[in-house]
């Protein structure tokens, strides 16, 4: 059962995004991000280990830095002598790092590195919603542009000599991040369904890794007693790298249409030479619960829900009968 105090932090969580984005003022906004970063807090040190403890420290100093920066644009905003634009790119620059897009990253890996495993997908997910939206109401071109490159070629070459599997889906959730700032460049739709999209399929991935409790490449050799689980680790990290037909293609196949559309060439050539960087490293992750099948370590002792993994394995595995529609339609 939910500890009453959780309950409470997870409700203020979501009232501060909420807060956040429909907020018709900076102020407000600033606000509603402070009320989201408190609450967050207590529930990534909830069990208070060292770990959690230093990633929450972490994460509350980097936060509270870009706040520092978001609340002294909106204040130079409203003064009238600075005629320049430097308030937009300023408060640009704080909810990217509010976010961890390159080359404001350098703290999300470290504390993903600390937090259990639903602080992650809380982190990789819900957290960047409202960055996200704010965002949008300041586009930069220049700005996201430049961040579009670096976030996919972080993403991709960090990952690659990474053991930690928290640290991997860090850099991944860097390089998807890359992904849907270019789809808010296209539309606001877009890049909500490429959102909601990543954010099932991390669902589905971290499910995994939780009931496993894998935390190192190297456990995932002794994943050994269920090939459902095998088979549902290997669809779930074959759609987040994005591969057809399953389901994390489609929004990358919409964003490279567009892109084409708007022939956006050089961009989209490197995203999608980034990408597949990328998928050396799901690679790796999946094969080495393949190819290992004869170890007798044992990393958990629950007997694992099968209805879940087919659950999860059906979300990924979605996208085939909707790209077959889309490609007859």
């Amino acid at each position: 059962m939910m500890n009453p105090s959780n309950f409470i932090f997870i409700l203020s969580l979501v009232s501060g995004t909420f807060i956040s984005i429909s907020s018709s003022s900076w102020l407000g906004m600033w606000m509603g991000l402070e009320m989201n970063l408190l609450s967050f807090i207590p529930l990534i040190n909830k069990n208070k280990s060292p770990y959690e403890t230093e990633s929450a420290m972490k994460y509350f100093l980097v936060q509270a830095m870009a706040s520092v920066l978001f609340i002294v644009a909106v204040l130079m905003n409203e003064m009238t002598e600075f005629s320049m634009n430097i308030h937009s790119y300023l408060i640009s620059m704080a909810l990217m790092t509010k976010m961890g897009a390159a080359p404001f990253h350098f703290w999300f890996p470290t504390v993903m590195e600390g937090l259990d495993w639903m602080s992650c997908f809380i982190l990789m997910t819900w957290q960047k919603l409202a960055p996200f939206i704010l965002i949008s109401y300041k586009i930069i071109n220049n700005l996201m542009i430049l961040t579009i490159f670096m976030s996919t070629l972080v993403g991709s070459v960090g990952g690659l000599n990474q053991n930690s599997i928290r640290k991997m889906m860090a850099y991944s959730s860097i390089s998807h991040l890359g992904w849907m700032l270019s789809a808010m460049l296209i539309s606001n739709n877009l890049w909500f369904m490429y959102f909601i999209i990543y954010s099932l399929l991390n669902l589905a991935v971290i499910y995994i890794f939780y009931s496993q409790s894998m935390n190192n490449l190297s456990q995932s050799y002794f994943i050994k007693n269920n090939p459902t689980v095998k088979f549902s680790m290997m669809v779930s990290m074959l759609s987040l790298a994005g591969l057809p037909p399953f389901l994390g293609f489609l929004p990358k196949w919409m964003v490279i249409q567009n892109l084409v559309m708007q022939k956006s060439f050089f961009i989209l050539l490197f995203m999608v030479m980034t990408t597949l960087m990328t998928l050396y490293f799901y690679m790796r992750m999946m094969f080495s619960s393949f190819l290992f099948m004869n170890q007798e370590i044992k990393w958990y002792s629950a007997k694992f829900p099968s209805e879940l993994v087919t659950l999860s394995m059906m979300v990924s595995i979605s996208g085939i009968p909707l790209m077959t529609w889309l490609m007859l339609y």
